[in-house]
């Protein structure tokens, strides 16, 4: 794949700011200001494994499927949305808006194409869902190790689903609008591994 110098700046940035956005709401919000120390780095490392690395595999499949039908894609991060969710972090949630790729063709994007390269990013996270949950039904989920797959179930399944909202412009409404039975399938996958994560 193909990066220009802004799009590797910014891809740098989105991940950092979404994960320190995920490590603040995983140690407690605001407290996390009160409260910070050694383990806020631990939190932090399992953050970017798990959401940060998440999100930037997100946004780079989608780039390596449309440059695989020959357009321009780059990644461009929306600084607004990436300060805004390391804000409301501190308050115990997150609604995240940190950028998208940005696809550009000389010519007619089909239904078909715009729907394979929108589904390359929930895709992504439902893999990286499954990668983390066979790991989590062999140990405890208590300690580092059972947080890390945990965590990385959780936040992963959260991402696919959470992109599959049909309406744009969420990844869900492309893929909805190229096929109905590909789009039930993977909200069936992400909410039902989403609810995995919950119970175990």
């Amino acid at each position: 794949m193909r990066f220009s110098h802004r799009e590797k700046k910014d891809l740098l940035y989105a991940g950092l700011l979404i994960s320190l956005a995920f490590a603040i709401l995983l140690s407690g919000g605001y407290r996390a200001l009160l409260s910070l120390n050694s383990s806020f780095l631990v939190i932090f490392f399992i953050a970017f494994l798990t959401a940060g690395l998440g999100f930037l595999l997100h946004e780079m499949m989608h780039k390596y499927v449309a440059q695989s039908y020959g357009y321009l894609a780059e990644f461009q991060a929306y600084y607004r949305g990436l300060y805004l969710a390391l804000a409301f972090s501190f308050f115990g949630f997150i609604f995240a808006a940190p950028g998208a790729v940005v696809i550009r063709s000389y010519s007619h994007i089909s239904r078909e194409r715009n729907g394979k390269i929108s589904l390359a990013g929930p895709l992504t996270n439902l893999v990286l869902a499954v990668l983390f949950l066979i790991p989590l039904l062999l140990v405890s989920n208590a300690g580092l190790l059972g947080a890390l797959f945990s965590y990385g179930l959780t936040i992963n399944s959260l991402l696919a689903a959470f992109n599959m909202i049909p309406v744009m412009p969420f990844d869900g409404a492309k893929i909805k609008d190229w096929s109905v039975g590909v789009y039930a399938i993977t909200v069936i996958a992400a909410v039902g591994l989403f609810v995995l994560g919950l119970v175990l």
